[in-house]
């Protein structure tokens, strides 16, 4: 890719609001299992960070998508997964299909305030009985009117417990399931929506993560994105930029987690000579630094392609397979060197451990990404008809 200026500007300001804004309170907020979301986003709405890619008639900046992988990337320094997660949802999960296929006034009643960082939002799409198989999902909204009445629950979504709409996807007829699906956007406060406990996870910390349940939910038809029955066409695209942005989000990560080990061992003396001395760690780690950076190599390309209008399903899925496991390897690899240190609940490794995790099974699973490729491949067995 060819960075400009503009994109090493863009590359300051999120660095300067990570190392402000963020860093110094993340210890604060991990302990608390909670952030401050609407305070931490106006913060980042005001910096223009929530709009990047958006169309300038609603506040955003209108750029395209390679200034808010840059945002991204540099979100990753942030010294825990949780908001980068939450900022990333907000920008890349809940709101892309909004901005693409929304109408002006569903886009001035919820995208404006969510690039301002007034609104919190959420994309809320898994269940318990259907995460990375979108097609298996139950949640309904049949037609009353010129309402929708929405009955069902949600799980693992992350903002919920701040968020002030979601973007659902719903069942909306009895049709092919590839075909029977719709994104409307509903209001938390709206009665009959219950916001669940938050969920104790084990990373993401900072991050609220709850259930959603919904009890004959009314929510008017004109919060409909785009035409019924295309939801799950219109998911697929968004996850293309969910994918590219927990890869994106965990490079910067790895080499930070890299960094740090690289000091430690330098330090660190056993039998009489720095860690950093034996051949295994400093070949390992030279290793590890090249894996991160064919990494970059293939989310850059797979974001060059995306904004040059090309289908980059294949690569998005094979950078985002690679970023969670990458990542596991990374953290796993780095908290063996920092010894019993690396077993300390706020080691830099020990956290990445945690929180990385996450990103082999969130926006789909390590399986259905090789399923995706495998199938781009032409090497997928086809289902047997019963």
């Amino acid at each position: 890719m060819r960075f400009t200026e503009e994109h090493d500007q863009l590359r300051r300001t999120v660095r300067d609001f990570v190392e402000k804004e963020l860093n110094p309170h993340v210890d604060e907020w991990e302990k608390a299992g909670a952030f401050p979301a609407h305070e931490v986003f106006k913060k980042a709405g005001k910096l223009g960070l929530l709009g990047i890619n958006k169309p300038e008639a609603y506040g955003g900046m209108g750029l395209d998508y390679s200034y808010q992988a840059v945002a991204t990337e540099e979100l990753g320094n942030c010294t825990c997964g949780a908001i980068p997660m939450a900022l990333g949802v907000q920008t890349d999960m809940a709101t892309p299909a909004l901005a693409r296929w929304g109408t002006d006034e569903l886009k001035r009643e919820f995208l404006a305030p969510a690039i301002a960082g007034d609104l919190v939002t959420s994309i809320a799409v898994s269940e318990t009985s259907g995460g990375s198989d979108v097609a298996a999902l139950k949640t309904t909204a049949r037609k009353d009117g010129s309402d929708y009445v929405i009955n069902g629950s949600k799980m693992w979504i992350t903002n919920a417990a701040q968020a002030d709409w979601l973007c659902l996807l719903v069942n909306t007829g009895d049709g092919p399931v590839h075909a029977n699906k719709t994104l409307v956007i509903v209001p938390t406060k709206l009665e009959g929506v219950e916001i669940g406990p938050k969920i104790d996870k084990l990373g993401m910390r900072a991050s609220d993560t709850c259930p959603v349940f919904f009890d004959n939910v009314r929510v008017p038809q004109r919060h409909r994105i785009g035409e019924e029955g295309m939801g799950f066409m219109m998911q697929m695209v968004q996850f293309q930029e969910e994918r590219l942005c927990g890869t994106m989000s965990a490079m910067r990560g790895m080499d930070r987690v890299i960094d740090a080990t690289i000091a430690y061992c330098r330090e660190r003396e056993t039998f009489g000579q720095p860690l950093i001395n034996n051949q295994s760690i400093h070949f390992r780690l030279a290793e590890l630094k090249t894996e991160v950076e064919a990494l970059r190599s293939l989310a850059y390309r797979a974001i060059e392609e995306y904004i040059g209008g090309k289908d980059v399903t294949m690569l998005a899925s094979m950078a985002k397979l690679k970023a969670g496991r990458l990542a596991r390897e990374v953290s796993d690899t780095c908290l063996q060197y920092w010894g019993g240190m690396g077993f300390t609940w706020d080691n830099v490794a020990a956290r990445a451990y945690r929180d990385t995790r996450i990103l082999s099974i969130g926006g789909g699973a390590d399986e259905i990404m090789l399923g995706i490729i495998a199938k781009l491949m032409g090497i997928l067995p086809s289902k047997r008809k019963k």
